[in-house]
């Protein structure tokens, strides 16, 4: 049997995890490219909520492991915290590891994550310093490299992030959704060694003993911080929105002063407004990241080529999912292409995948933009609200990973049946 000829174009976390998942089946030759000099995230920490924790576990105990091994800090669990009114300081929602049975997230350097993945693929299969130029075929695949080589293939994955080349491949240059949208909110995020985190946000706050993830709702900002790299450092974000919707613009970054920062956070409980001075008012100014999501698409799939990861559901960050998504595709497709004898069944995995995929990442997007609008304050959110603001994220963290891939298997298997 000949192999299957593989090609995943970006070597990010959905990239590593994808082919983490692909190369233990001896009947499918995968390549990975990276535009990039070297195989490197960017971004500081991710959850990895238990959803995706399954997701790697079924992947394989290699995939799991690879979390553990880069400093993964498992949070006991997440509280959700009122910063203005009368409840300011008080806990609005919070849910609880040990009380609830069940573990929740795991906090992880992204770039630490990405090499562990990594750390084991064939070097002779990964390829960096290869910018996609254009896909030329329908099976078999050439793909042109702007460095003038070619590399010819069955199946193309475009794993290849926000900016993605292959999902305009897949939905048509002029299509609204082949682009990203600024959604008009902001981030700021700063990595700090453990011991002046703690000296700053309080031990109570900042402890390894009961190591938990914190959101604290203002209203016009949002705060977090959490704990990773096996206790070494925290994180500690910042967000926003620009105060006239005129304003968003097509720019990645805007230079927020430290003025601004203090005026967002000067009604703030003292000793949050005081770790935000101490943290990140030392400098006059910084540069923050906008934060953008893609519109809906209509379909992840076009022939022999699809994509994945932040190239097809690219989200806001406000729960956390992302990373989460990305790994879930990866188990799904993986456990679909192996599943392939020919490139024919490739293209049937291809479209099941997008079939089962879809719904459940778009709704995420969709979500996760609705509960940035609450944390905000772009929409007005109440503390009865907020009492029960955790349970948005039941029917992402609550799915069962291996009944999914099952019945995603026996989709697949019925259609092959079909044709």
């Amino acid at each position: 049997m000949n192999p299957i000829r593989i090609a995943i174009i970006g070597g990010g976390l959905a990239g590593a995890s994808l082919i983490h998942a692909l190369v233990k089946f001896p009947h499918l030759d995968v390549h990975i490219f990276e535009s990039a000099s070297v195989f490197k995230e960017a971004g500081m920490a991710i959850g990895i909520a238990r959803n995706a924790q399954s997701a790697l576990e079924l992947i394989s105990p290699s995939a799991a492991q690879s979390l553990q091994r880069a400093g993964a800090v498992p949070m006991r669990g997440v509280r959700f915290m009122m910063a203005y009114g009368d409840t300011a300081g008080t806990v609005a929602d919070e849910v609880d590891d040990v009380v609830q049975g069940k573990r929740l997230t795991s906090i992880v350097h992204r770039a630490d994550f990405l090499q562990e993945l990594l750390s084991d693929i064939p070097r002779e299969q990964m390829h960096a310093s290869k910018k996609l130029l254009k896909v030329d075929g329908n099976g078999p695949v050439t793909l042109h490299f702007t460095d003038g080589t070619t590399h010819e293939c069955d199946i193309v994955i475009g794993a290849d992030g926000i900016h993605s080349v292959v999902r305009r491949l897949v939905l048509g240059e002029k299509d609204p959704a082949a682009s990203p949208q600024n959604s008009g909110a902001w981030l700021l995020m700063t990595l700090q060694p453990f011991d002046k985190a703690q000296a700053s946000l309080g031990k109570e706050l900042v402890t390894m003993e009961d190591a938990r993830e914190y959101g604290w709702a203002g209203k016009h900002a949002f705060l977090m911080h959490n704990i990773l790299s096996n206790g070494e450092l925290v994180q500690f974000v910042i967000a926003a929105n620009d105060k006239e919707e005129s304003t968003i613009s097509d720019q990645w970054q805007r230079v927020v002063g430290v003025d601004e920062i203090m005026e967002l956070y000067q009604d703030w409980p003292s000793h949050l407004n005081k770790a935000v001075n101490e943290l990140l008012c030392g400098q006059p100014e910084h540069k923050a990241l906008y934060l953008w999501d893609h519109p809906n698409a209509s379909s992840y799939v076009s022939g022999p080529i699809c994509i994945t990861g932040d190239a097809a559901h690219s989200t806001t960050p406000w729960q956390g999912s992302g990373g989460g998504m990305s790994i879930e595709d990866s188990l799904i497709l993986s456990s679909l292409l192996g599943r392939a004898k020919a490139p024919s069944e490739a293209l049937t995995a291809l479209q099941v995948y997008d079939q089962v995929r879809r719904p459940r990442t778009q709704r995420i997007v969709e979500s996760s933009r609705a509960t940035g609008a609450m944390l905000t304050g772009k929409k007005e959110i109440d503390p009865e609200t907020m009492r029960t603001f955790l349970s948005r994220w039941d029917f992402i963290v609550d799915i069962d990973m291996e009944k999914h891939r099952d019945e995603v298997i026996r989709l697949f298997e019925a259609k092959l049946k079909e044709e």
